[in-house]
C-alpha cells in the first residue's frame, strides 16, 4: 500500500446508495465492515452518508466527500436495472463520458453467455471513462476507482471481494492503535476524573461506552486511542490507576 504524507493521517468517507436501505428494507452491513477494514489498515473513516437513488443527489454528495477526503467509498447501485445510476452519476461528477468498457464487458464474458449478455446485463460494464477496474472475484462484474473516488457493489459478499482487491493500491497513515478497558463501573462515576485526565492527554482520544450485563447491571468500557504507543501506554496506566481509586470508593461521586 501506498504510504501516507508526513501528518502520517489518511482520511475516508462512505457514500451509501440506494432507497432500498432509506427505507429500511435492506438493513445496510457494509458500514461497518469498511470503517473496521479501512481502520486495520490506517485509514480514518470521518463520515459516513446516506443518498437515494436520485442522480443530483448522489452527485452533490460524492463532489463534497472527495473534495474533503483522501478516499470516497461508495457501496450500490451498479447492478443491471434502470435505477442502478451509480456509474452515470459518478461520470457526471467528473465531468467524463461513460460507456461500455471492453474490459469490463471481457469480464461479464467469463461468467455470461455471449448470447444472454443482453442490454441489461452490459449496463454492469459501463465504466467512466479514465477508470481503473476494481476486480470482482465472486460475479465478475467490477467496481471501478476514478480519482480518489472507489465504486462497490452493494451486495456485501461482493463488496468485501472488491474492498481487498482496492486495498494494494490505497494510500494509507500511520494506524491507529486502542486499548479497551472494562471498569465494572457505571459512566456517571467515571465521566469527570475521565474528563480531567482527557485534559492532561490531549493527543489520545477516550471514548465511554456504557452497557449492560446480567448480574453485574450497568457498567462502562472506556477505549483509548492513539497512533503513539507510548503516549497511550501512558495514558492507559493513568486511567487504570483512576479506576483503581474509584473501585476504592475513594473518588466516587455521592
Amino acid at each position: 500500500m501506498a504510504e501516507a504524507d508526513d501528518s502520517g493521517v489518511v482520511t475516508a468517507a462512505i457514500l451509501v446508495i440506494g432507497d432500498e436501505i432509506l427505507s429500511g428494507r435492506t438493513k445496510d452491513k457494509n458500514i461497518g465492515y469498511i470503517a473496521e477494514y479501512l481502520t486495520n489498515v490506517g485509514i480514518d473513516v470521518h463520515e459516513v452518508r446516506v443518498v437515494p437513488d436520485v442522480e443530483d443527489e448522489i452527485v452533490a454528495a460524492l463532489n463534497a466527500l472527495r473534495d474533503r477526503y483522501d478516499h470516497v467509498f461508495t457501496t450500490g447501485g451498479i447492478g443491471p436495472t434502470h435505477d442502478d445510476i451509480t456509474a452515470d452519476s459518478v461520470a457526471r461528477a467528473f465531468g467524463v463520458p461513460i460507456d461500455v468498457d471492453p474490459r469490463a464487458r471481457a469480464l461479464l464474458l467469463e461468467r455470461i453467455p455471449e448470447d444472454q449478455l443482453n442490454a441489461a446485463r452490459l449496463r454492469m460494464a459501463r465504466i467512466p471513462e479514465g477508470a481503473e477496474l476494481i476486480e470482482n472475484s465472486v460475479s465478475k462484474a467490477p467496481g471501478f476507482t476514478i480519482g480518489n473516488v472507489h465504486v462497490m457493489a452493494g451486495v456485501p459478499t461482493i463488496m468485501q471481494a472488491m474492498l481487498d482487491a482496492v486495498a494494494p493500491s490505497l494510500a494509507t497513515g500511520r494506524k491507529m492503535l486502542s486499548r479497551s478497558i472494562p471498569t465494572g463501573l457505571k459512566e456517571g462515576d467515571i465521566a469527570a476524573p475521565l474528563g480531567d485526565i482527557q485534559k492532561d492527554f490531549p493527543d489520545v482520544s477516550m471514548g465511554s461506552y456504557p452497557g449492560f450485563e446480567e448480574g453485574v447491571g450497568f457498567t462502562t468500557t472506556l477505549v483509548l486511542r492513539s497512533r503513539d504507543e507510548a503516549r497511550l501506554g501512558a495514558a492507559a496506566t493513568v486511567v487504570e490507576a483512576m479506576l483503581a481509586e474509584l473501585r476504592s470508593g475513594r473518588l466516587v461521586d455521592t
